[in-house]
């Protein structure tokens, strides 16, 4: 079983409206609504990939309870964790008229330290081979908590996955994450740099691999592709040529089936092209929709094909 964690959720919500303008009221039409937030779209993905996955995740006030029957509609295995502030709503509208996307995403609630505690005290029981800690941190929480997770995987024997950024990601990397999954922009920010050549990125990222004891590190490059830094080599692949509607969701795509993969015994780069193929096929659904797993078997062995070409 893999576990994710969200510690911020959301209720992703995408609709369509022909023009987007200030000052007017915009009419939207084909609504969805989806449960969010890094570690439930990487559960959500997890299932349609045909894995098994157990989500834990904060949630509170009445949005909380709508989260709560979305992820049960997903049919997601779950436990929550309730808090008192409300859970967040996020919702991306696509412009038909430029074909643009436009994403509105709220900080969310205030959660307490107390609140955080149950959340890892059920960690110190969690019986899974993979933990994926995804997402941003609420208001309130601690910027080491990914820390304090990493500390109580390595002494239960769990394989973290870690996909955050800002002081979450630079606290968190350090404590013995196996895989850390940050964007182009991220790994920026925890560098302090720009990093505007291909040379550039993979020096970084085996600097952070080396310094940090991680087993790998997945740098997404959106559509430059991605690069896998081990200690031993470095990866890096062309993304597969399709026509993106969204960009909701591809990175947690990415990393849930790469993570599948690891977990299935595959090795770090199969592993990584599958991961490539599931975030590529999100990006071909629209809104928060994610990925279909007919579109992530046939983009992967496109991969797989030109990585063996």
């Amino acid at each position: 079983m893999i576990a994710t964690l969200t510690l911020n959720p959301t209720i992703d919500g995408a609709a369509q409206a022909e023009v987007v303008k200030p000052m007017h009221k915009i009419r939207t039409f084909d609504e969805h609504y989806y449960p969010g937030g890094g570690g439930l779209n990487v559960a959500r993905v997890i299932n349609e990939l045909g894995g098994e996955s157990y989500a834990l995740y904060l949630a509170g006030g009445a949005t909380g309870g709508v989260l709560q029957e979305l992820i049960e509609q997903a049919r997601v295995r779950a436990e929550r964790f309730s808090i008192s502030g409300s859970t967040r709503i996020s919702h991306a509208i696509y412009e038909r008229s430029t074909n643009l996307e436009f994403r509105f995403v709220p900080q969310g609630p205030e959660v307490s330290e107390s609140d955080c505690e149950v959340v890892l005290r059920a960690l110190q029981t969690l019986d899974c081979k993979y933990l994926v800690a995804s997402g941003s941190l609420p208001r309130g929480l601690r910027s080491d908590i990914y820390a304090i997770i990493g500390a109580i995987c390595l002494s239960r024997g769990i394989k973290l996955v870690l996909d955050s950024s800002g002081d979450a990601l630079r606290h968190g990397i350090g404590g013995g994450v196996h895989l850390a999954k940050p964007s182009l922009g991220e790994l920026e920010t925890l560098v302090g740099r720009r990093l505007a050549t291909a040379a550039e990125q993979e020096t970084a990222a085996q600097a952070i691999v080396r310094d940090n004891g991680l087993d790998m590190l997945a740098l997404t490059l959106g559509r430059d592709g991605a690069m896998l830094v081990t200690p031993e080599k470095t990866v890096m692949h062309a993304a597969p040529k399709i026509n993106a509607q969204s960009a909701v969701g591809a990175g947690d795509s990415f990393l849930a089936a790469m993570t599948v993969r690891l977990a299935a015994g595959d090795a770090p780069e199969a592993a990584f092209l599958y991961g490539m193929a599931a975030g590529a096929a999100t990006a071909l659904t629209p809104g928060t929709s994610l990925c279909k797993r007919s579109d992530v078997e046939r983009l992967y062995a496109e991969l797989r094909a030109r990585s063996e070409g």
